[in-house]
């Protein structure tokens, strides 16, 4: 039905624009970075980028599914084949009603800041700062995988 592949140059327009029609963060895109979800015609249905932080530190990052393509393995297989390529740990930042689409892929909410690498550690505690004003679906979180410790409250 489709299948994975590196980004080309010519797929950045293609991936710009998923990111934009989802609301996503739109800085720091970089097509090399990008693995791709494409059907027989050359279409693209997905995609999804790993960013590199530190040699220990990667993030999943721009996790896009077109929404015809929802429900059919295109995220999963693009969560996945990061896990296989970067192997653990991997590190997420989502909407809090995003994480639970995250907990089945083996990823695990982040509470502690201590606990977190800077980066996110730092993005964190400025959410912070508008956590009141936000709902809870809406909220910063920060998820790893493998999840910390033996379990992690719902």
């Amino acid at each position: 039905m489709f299948r994975l592949r590196p980004a080309f140059a010519i797929d950045a327009g293609q991936i710009r624009a998923f990111i934009r029609q989802e609301n996503l963060n739109p800085f720091g895109l970089d097509w090399r970075r990008f693995t791709v979800a494409e059907v027989e015609n050359g279409r693209l249905v997905g995609c999804v980028q790993y960013k590199t932080h530190s040699p220990d530190i990667i993030e999943l990052a721009s996790l896009v599914v077109h929404s015809d393509w929802r429900g059919k393995g295109v995220g999963k297989a693009l969560v996945k084949q990061l896990q296989d390529t970067h192997g653990p740990p991997l590190w997420l930042m989502c909407a809090g009603a995003t994480a639970a689409y995250y907990r089945p892929l083996g990823f695990g909410s982040v509470i502690d800041p201590k606990a977190m690498p800077p980066y996110f550690r730092r993005l964190f505690r400025i959410s912070t700062l508008f956590r009141r004003f936000l709902r809870p679906e809406n909220r910063l979180t920060i998820m790893v995988w493998p999840p910390p410790g033996p379990a992690e409250p719902a």
